[in-house]
């Protein structure tokens, strides 16, 4: 009988999960086995899945499961070095040249098991079966507007954290923007007819912000676009790829702009690729924006778990777009998980 895992987070500020409770029903009722971990930081409670008939397990404790067990998460594992034995489908960020990547590639190569990237988890069309962009992109928008509601003030971000639901989100970006009245930054997107840009357009909407959106037919051209300075926010959200045009070089930090405020939503400043060339680095919840130039100011927002600020609707949208392709994974060999397993095996 095939079995699946689903193990807890261990990064800090990941609360979502891949799977729900009815989804786990579903599996069950499938003839798939099911064991889900405990968790104290899972947004949605335990309860549901002991209610949906899963096995329980202890937080933490997949490195002890069966080796026949396919172990299911969503972020990165412990980064202790140990040799990856299982199968596992997470989030691995290996394939792009990331040295993080080759890492985490080495344990699997140990160990003799095997990456079913979610990212690469695709249909016959080639396009992924699930995805988080939606609410990255809503996220990634309300991180930056934050962003400049702080330079308002003089001041740069501060911490950001978990939300209940959009609503409460916009509830408090509201009670932020209050004091400076009608005033509202204008944005560009990059990107904006795909899952990231959606969500994206749909905080700025719903805000306020009036938004440019650009996606292929704009950008077609290659570049320069000096109308990303003529906004106070850019957001993009389309990932770096051989060919990606540069949209913010490294001359923008001096060079005459309105653009105060880079939201990087696809966040893949280590690749080569990168259109946004003034940073270098990931942010963080604690430390959201860096400030890469100081006059006239220029922050860049790039953190690289942003639907775990909504983690319950982004839980829930996610499982709901992965769930046929789970209920499949009684057939490694075919579809999906075949796809996925070819590009493992072709960058191990």
């Amino acid at each position: 009988m095939t079995h699946l895992w689903v193990r807890s987070e261990s990064r800090n500020h990941e609360q979502r999960v891949g799977v729900t409770p009815d989804g786990v029903k579903a599996l069950i009722d499938a003839g798939i086995e099911v064991t889900v971990e405990e968790s104290s930081t899972r947004a949605i409670p335990i309860d549901g899945y002991v209610a949906a008939g899963c096995n329980i397990a202890a937080e933490g404790s997949w490195p002890d499961a069966p080796k026949d067990a396919i172990i299911f998460g969503l972020k990165e594992l412990p980064d202790d070095g140990t040799s990856l034995p299982h199968r596992h489908i997470m989030f691995g960020h290996a394939f792009k040249g990331q040295p993080s990547g080759r890492v985490l590639l080495d344990r699997f190569k140990a160990g003799g098991g095997t990456l079913y990237d979610l990212e690469y988890l695709v249909g016959e069309d080639g396009r992924r079966v699930a995805a988080f962009g939606y609410w990255a992109g809503y996220a990634g928008a309300a991180v930056s507007l934050l962003c400049w509601i702080a330079q308002q003030k003089g001041e740069i971000s501060e911490p950001v954290g978990v939300y209940a639901s959009s609503e409460a989100m916009q509830s408090d970006l509201r009670a932020r923007l209050a004091p400076l009245g009608d005033a509202r930054p204008s944005a560009l997107i990059i990107g904006a007819l795909g899952r990231v840009g959606t969500g994206a357009a749909d905080l700025c909407t719903s805000m306020g912000v009036p938004a440019t959106k650009w996606d292929m037919s704009e950008t077609a051209g290659g570049g320069p676009f000096p109308e990303v300075m003529s906004h106070e926010i850019f957001l993009n959200c389309i990932l770096a790829r051989p060919g990606t045009p540069v949209f913010v070089p490294a001359s923008a930090k001096t060079d005459p702009r309105k653009l105060s405020v880079i939201g990087d939503i696809a966040c893949d400043p280590d690749s080569d690729f990168s259109p946004i060339k003034v940073y270098d680095r990931v942010t963080t919840w604690d430390v959201p924006a860096l400030r890469v130039h100081g006059d006239p100011v220029l922050d860049v927002t790039a953190i690289d778990n942003l639907p775990s600020m909504l983690p319950v609707e982004s839980s829930e949208d996610f499982a709901a777009q992965l769930l046929p392709s789970l209920l499949t994974l009684d057939r490694l060999s075919s579809g999906v998980w075949s796809r996925a397993k070819a590009t493992f095996d072709a960058h191990l």
